[in-house]
């Protein structure tokens, strides 16, 4: 484990005053904790536009009543299959389904899959949430 290090910062109260109720609201033990996150945040986004290899899960919401859609989704997928791990498609309702297709590889390339996912017609929200490979850490 690395060693912690003390620093200090100066902040307009108005701003301090908000950070706080954000940390109490989100649970956080200290301020410390929380720009601990913020900075880990920061650093996780650099390491994405900048980075070899990331990591990510993208998200979608769909209805699967909707004509040929479901193979079109799997027809992209396998068109990018080298940076598809997983995929997990959940039954929300009778009418829409959600789907979580965990992904690895250069930052471009899943950016390209997850806006040609859920940019396909059919598709009602669809998000991508990245990570760090950890690599750089």
């Amino acid at each position: 484990m690395s060693k912690l290090k003390r620093f200090g910062i100066s902040l307009d109260e108005r701003l301090v005053d908000k950070f706080d109720r954000h940390i109490k609201d989100k649970k956080y033990p200290t301020r410390s904790k929380a720009v601990g996150d913020l900075i880990r945040e920061a650093l996780v986004k650099q390491e994405w536009v900048a980075g070899d290899e990331v990591v990510g899960a993208i998200t979608l919401v769909y209805d699967h009543h909707r004509r040929e859609l479901v193979n079109k989704l799997t027809d992209i997928q396998h068109k990018f299959h080298e940076l598809v791990i997983s995929s997990q498609h959940i039954h929300l309702d009778h009418d829409n389904c959600f789907e979580v297709i965990v992904v690895k590889g250069e930052p471009k390339n899943v950016e390209n899959l997850a806006y040609r996912l859920r940019s396909t017609k059919g598709v009602k929200h669809g998000a991508l949430s990245m990570a760090t490979t950890g690599k750089e850490e």
